[in-house]
C-alpha cells in the first residue's frame, strides 16, 4: 500500500503542501514519459485528496501542535478508492 507522508509547518498548511507534492508528482510522471504505476498511483491519492479534504478543519487540528513547536505529518493512502 503507498502511503504519502505530508508535513505541514507553520509557513504552509496541510492543503499547500498536499498541492505542491501533487504539482511535483505530475511534473516527475511528464517528464519520464513513460507510465509508471507508483506515480500515477501517488498523483491519484492526493488528487483525492485535495478534492474531498476539509482542510479547514485539518488546519486547525495541526497548528495547535506547530504553534507548540511540535512536528506534525499526515500520511495519506488510498482505502477501497478514497484517500485515508
Amino acid at each position: 500500500m503507498l502511503q504519502i507522508e505530508l508535513v505541514p509547518d507553520l509557513s504552509h498548511c496541510i492543503e499547500t503542501v498536499a498541492k505542491r507534492e501533487y504539482d511535483g508528482t505530475l511534473k516527475r510522471l511528464l517528464a519520464r514519459g513513460a507510465m509508471n504505476k507508483e506515480l500515477e498511483e501517488k498523483a491519484e491519492i492526493l488528487r483525492l485528496f485535495l478534492q474531498t479534504a476539509d482542510f479547514k478543519k485539518l488546519r486547525a487540528e495541526s497548528e495547535e501542535f506547530l504553534i507548540e513547536g511540535k512536528v506534525v505529518k499526515f500520511v495519506i493512502y488510498a482505502e477501497g478508492g478514497a484517500p485515508k
